[in-house]
């Protein structure tokens, strides 16, 4: 629903909204569009109930304020009337209604008048209707959110809104005849809908603002007017009667004097959000009423525009008390006279049809692609809770075809993509934990390759000296001289460090690897048979290969086993058994290799391929060996895991290293496997 200027009633506070679709759930319009997560009032589709502004927690819908517009009529030279509707007791419950008028009286309004007599006229004219109009129905237009409603979403029952006024109209024009058409009429009361009613075309400049008590309250404060600084004052005649019960439910037929007979049918009365049930059953013809009486709220005392928090049947009780003391103060033959005086009053008015209903599917194909999308392919996948603001996950789909919703709204279809995304990022930030590191390990092999090559450059040629004339020292000592046997140690050192730097050299050149075609079990089997392993160490292998070809550089995937073959023959200085196991899986080729050794400590198993790291004795290893290895195996776009247990109590002792090599020539890394490292073992160099 539009005010003047085109200013939508309603708007989303964005920064507020939270996006619980809880004004889509409470929309009887469905004016709620979600529109990339945030939720909109559709201007054009919205009958002003003010259920979204009454049901946001997070106050993110927002009112269109007259307080200005009011501010400038008060301000100019033309007289202003206040008009009051009814429900107001229920609004100001802390003070005598007396208080209430001379607080409005305060601001600056020349007259302050009840709608309840508008109320009083119009009740006459519902009780002239269905005594002249035969068997025609009607739906009763006190309620111009209803009005709006029927308007847009029920246009072939334009012809049977009841050709009345609302009260609000009906006081202004009561007002304009006594005070002439210069005079400028406030309407006040509890409802967001009246501001659009007022805008309408249909009565146009009838009223010329609206205030909402919110916003009463709001100019009272800003002004510095209380109760206790006004004069009490009555309202200006003519008085309200029993049209003051116009905002309880059924009010309005009390004070017509037309009875809701339950045999006869003939006029039923609805409130609240189930008011779209009884129009829809009044169009299908289900409820045959002459006389549909329904409001859009739990009568208006409940409307958006309160600032009341108390329960229905407190401000039920609250208008019912002022209504029993106005009684037995009213002047009841001056009361006569007025209506008397105004019963030839003009209070008829038309209606047009807006038609804001969007197209259904014609395909069913339609909504079933929509929920497809979000999950659900049979009926059991329908769970219709509601989380959506739509009372089934069909209503959900039709809305989502109409460009009202998003599928993202969907509860369980949210939570499952969650899941799913929360999955895919596990695995993400798993490989970016094991790409972090072989980084990591890359960046210290390279490290100590640059530092290997100097050591290595630089050492290799003076040792090639002291061996060189070592050995013709010796050649020359004759053999029982007692600096021969000086001689050999020296020798024999020299000879170690030679190996040393020979491993130095080999850790830090930049190998090139050759790929060819390679029958991996016969690789296996002749490394087993030229690796020397103690005669109390057993070795067996078992290929489960249907086809045991791949593309490996022989000679590097060669000192790979050998080292591995070596130190698992050295982890079991007491003897033990070495199983080598081949299988290919998904395009790779797997190399497994256990030992019954002693096993890799936890604590030690990040370092066992990191270079120079060893808990061999001095003069048994470099700590290289695993450091190559690594290093080969990542040349080869493969993956080197280790499990291993050194505690007798955890059970059997022993360590597995699996080797994970692609069968096929790779141009990209392939996706790593989850990388364990340690070692306080022979293993470890």
């Amino acid at each position: 629903m539009m005010h003047s200027g085109k200013v939508p009633l309603v708007t989303t506070i964005k920064e507020r909204c939270r996006v619980c679709y809880t004004c889509v759930r409470e929309c009887p319009a469905k004016a709620i569009r979600i529109a990339e997560g945030q939720a909109e009032v559709v201007p054009e589709r919205c009958i002003g109930c003010g259920n979204c502004v009454r049901v946001c927690s997070q106050h993110a819908k927002q009112v269109l304020s007259s307080t200005a517009e009011v501010a400038d009529l008060l301000s100019g030279s033309d007289p202003v009337a206040a008009i009051v509707a009814p429900s107001f007791p229920a609004e100001f419950t802390d003070m005598d209604f007396r208080r209430v008028v001379g607080m409005i009286r305060a601001m600056g309004f020349t007259f302050v008048n009840e709608v309840a007599f508008g109320a009083d006229l119009v009740a006459a004219r519902y009780r002239d209707l269905l005594a002249t109009s035969g068997d025609r129905r009607f739906i009763a237009t006190s309620c111009p959110a209803i009005v709006g409603y029927v308007e847009r979403y029920h246009p072939k029952l334009v012809p049977s809104l009841a050709p009345i006024v609302s009260p609000m109209i009906a006081a202004a024009r009561v007002l304009r005849q006594l005070k002439g058409d210069g005079l400028r009429i406030v309407f006040i009361g509890p409802c967001i809908a009246k501001k659009g009613e007022a805008a309408s075309r249909r009565v146009a400049d009838e009223v010329h603002a609206v205030l909402t008590f919110i916003e009463l309250r709001d100019m009272l404060a800003e002004r510095g007017i209380t109760p206790e600084a006004v004069e009490p004052s009555d309202f200006d005649a003519p008085h309200g009667g029993p049209g003051a019960l116009f905002p309880i439910s059924r009010g309005m037929l009390q004070a017509a004097g037309i009875g809701e007979d339950l045999m006869t049918g003939d006029v039923v009365a609805a409130e609240g959000p189930r008011f779209t049930e009884a129009i829809a059953e009044f169009a299908s013809g289900d409820l045959d009423a002459r006389l549909l009486e329904v409001l859009c709220c739990n009568g208006c005392i409940m409307g958006a525009g309160t600032s009341c928090g108390a329960p229905l049947f407190r401000r039920r009780a609250w208008v019912s008390h002022f209504v029993r003391q106005r009684q037995r103060t009213l002047d009841t033959e001056a009361w006569h006279r007025a209506v008397a005086d105004f019963a030839d009053l003009d209070l008829s008015r038309g209606y047009a049809a807006n038609d804001q209903r969007m197209p259904a599917p014609l395909d069913d194909d339609d909504i079933r692609d929509i929920m497809a999308r979000m999950g659900k392919f049979t009926p059991e996948d329908e769970l219709n809770c509601g989380a959506c603001g739509y009372e089934t996950c069909r209503e959900h789909a039709i809305a989502i075809f109409k460009g009202l919703a998003e599928s993202e709204m969907c509860l369980p279809y949210t939570i499952e993509q969650l899941r799913k995304a929360v999955g895919e990022l596990a695995v993400s930030n798993e490989q970016l934990a094991s790409a972090h590191a072989a980084l990591m390990q890359s960046e210290k092999l390279a490290s100590m390759g640059q530092l290997a090559a100097g050591i290595a450059h630089e050492v290799n040629n003076p040792l090639g000296v002291v061996l060189m004339y070592t050995h013709l020292l010796l050649e020359e000592c004759p053999d029982d001289s007692h600096l021969r046997e000086d001689l050999a140690m020296v020798v024999e050192q020299a000879d170690r460090c030679k190996k040393i730097v020979a491993g130095l050299l080999h850790f830090a050149r930049q190998n090139k690897v050759v790929l060819q075609p390679v029958n991996l079990c016969d690789l296996v089997d002749r490394v087993v048979d030229v690796v020397p392993v103690p005669e109390n160490v057993s070795v067996t292998v078992e290929h489960r290969m249907a086809d045991p070809v791949a593309e490996l550089d022989r000679d590097q995937i060669a000192q790979v086993l050998t080292n591995l073959v070596t130190n698992a023959a050295a982890a079991m200085p007491a003897g033990g058994a070495i199983r080598i196991a081949t299988e290919s899986v998904d395009g790779l080729v797997r190399i497994a290799i256990s030992d019954t050794g002693v096993g890799i400590p936890a604590a030690n198993l990040d370092k066992i391929f990191e270079p120079f790291f060893t808990t061999k004795q001095i003069g048994e290893g470099t700590g290289l060996g695993l450091a190559v290895t690594y290093g080969i195996v990542k040349m080869h776009r493969g993956d080197i895991s280790v499990t291993s247990n050194a505690d007798p109590a955890a059970g059997p002792r022993g360590t597995t290293f699996t080797v994970t090599l692609p069968r096929r020539r790779q141009t990209a890394a392939m996706t790593p496997y989850t990388e364990t490292a340690g070692g306080d073992h022979p293993h470890g160099g």
